[in-house]
């Protein structure tokens, strides 16, 4: 299933748009709305979805197919954002994941804060001095069955997705774009039903992502076409080795 949702195009940053999937659409809104507040982050509201930045996070409800064991973490300006996200979540009464602090195995000034979402996801406030100035998602962690396996996905998408994948470690891989990273790390119990859309600039590129990925065998989640999300709106799905929705999109809007 696609996400929902006008997103407007954002070539220049790793993401179109992140959708996540949540039991209780309340329920997730009101967390994210309380603590990206804090970060300045802009809220909209759509028919059965909500967004934040320039409609580059999205929270739908799905109970059937729930967005588990994400990781995602949100630009902070400074570090006493990171401390006003994290507090404004605990006060709340919402779990931490990781008090406000350094964590110089990430980087020599990364600084961030940590909570659990109301369906178990870890929620990231972060600065450092490489930190996203354009859309609202600095980078995100996926767990995932098989680091090669999915490296080799990725790897198969990158022309067209606009990626550069890095192989760090045996159980490490990071993606990077323009600005904005993903990594993928290993683990027992694998990311499930998380959404990542990547920006295309042309029907074109949207058609080859999709010829591309399923001659290498992965699964088609929806053809080349237009989509009803707004005029303009063409993109293509497939998915990973671990089941999660996987787009190309441009939204030939001049």
């Amino acid at each position: 299933m696609p996400a929902t949702g006008p997103a407007a195009s954002k070539l220049g940053g790793l993401f179109d748009h992140v959708t996540l999937r949540a039991s209780d659409r309340a329920a997730s809104t009101r967390f994210y709305e309380l603590v990206l507040d804090t970060l300045g982050v802009e809220k909209h509201d759509g028919d059965g979805w909500t967004a934040w930045g320039p409609h580059e996070f999205f929270v739908l409800e799905d109970p059937g197919a729930v967005t588990g064991r994400l990781h995602i973490a949100f630009t902070a300006p400074t570090r006493e954002h990171v401390h006003g996200f994290w507090n404004a979540g605990t006060e709340a009464g919402y779990a931490s994941d990781g008090e406000p602090g350094t964590r110089p195995r990430y980087g020599e000034t990364y600084y961030g804060s940590f909570l659990l979402d109301p369906d178990g996801n870890s929620a990231e406030a972060v600065h450092h001095d490489s930190v996203r100035t354009h859309g609202c998602i600095d980078h995100m962690w996926l767990r995932v069955a098989d680091v090669e396996a999915s490296t080799r996905f990725y790897e198969t998408i990158a022309p067209q997705a606009g990626l550069s994948v890095r192989r760090k470690t045996d159980a490490r891989t990071q993606i990077v774009g323009e600005t904005g990273s993903f990594s993928l790390v290993s683990g027992d119990e694998p990311t499930e039903n998380v959404h990542i859309a990547f920006p295309a600039r042309d029907n074109a590129t949207v058609e080859e992502f999709h010829r591309v990925a399923t001659a290498a065998g992965y699964r088609d989640n929806g053809g080349p076409g237009e989509r009803e999300y707004h005029a303009g709106y063409y993109a293509a799905f497939v998915l990973d080795p671990d089941g999660n929705n996987i787009e190309v999109v441009t939204h030939n809007r001049g």
